[in-house]
């Protein structure tokens, strides 16, 4: 087996990047949004919302 001392060789060189914070919807949106999923639009939830 030959040794493995090229691992990790392009993580190691890829300069740091901090993230951004991520931010929610505020409430007022979001239960509005999920108002019409649910009322207007007849969905439940679930991936699989279209089955009765």
């Amino acid at each position: 087996m030959p040794p493995f001392t090229k691992a990790g060789k392009v993580r190691g060189q890829t300069p740091k990047i901090e993230g951004k914070p991520r931010v929610g919807k505020i409430p007022k949106v979001r239960n509005r949004r999920t108002y019409e999923k649910r009322f207007a639009l007849k969905r439940r939830p679930g991936q699989n919302w279209m089955r009765v």
